[in-house]
């Protein structure tokens, strides 16, 4: 599984790094490990959540509270069959974007 900078995922969802950390200390679905020397490294999964906490935040005009709110409710167990095959095939494109970037 590729994991991404935060230098990556800023680039990738065009918001500053100082952003997308404070997006991980407010919505915990977001909580990257760190390597050895403490960078963060996020996976295909977290982008996502961050693209959906950006249009959400962006485009839909919610507060980081709403935000948070309507992510677990669309987490939650019951919508994870659909989410999760969703979710793999965003995670394909993603991986074919950061391949074709590469180029």
């Amino acid at each position: 599984m590729k994991k991404f900078s935060i230098g990556d995922v800023s680039r990738i969802l065009k918001v500053k790094r100082y952003v997308i950390r404070y997006w991980e200390d407010s919505i915990p679905f977001i909580a990257p490990k760190k390597n050895n020397s403490g960078r963060r490294e996020y996976t295909d999964r977290e982008i996502q959540i961050l693209f959906r906490v950006k249009h959400l935040l962006y485009d839909n005009k919610y507060t980081i509270e709403g935000a948070r709110k309507r992510i677990w409710l669309e987490l939650r167990p019951s919508n994870l069959d659909l989410k999760s095959k969703v979710a793999e095939i965003k995670s394909d494109m993603l991986n074919i974007w950061a391949m074709i970037k590469k180029d």
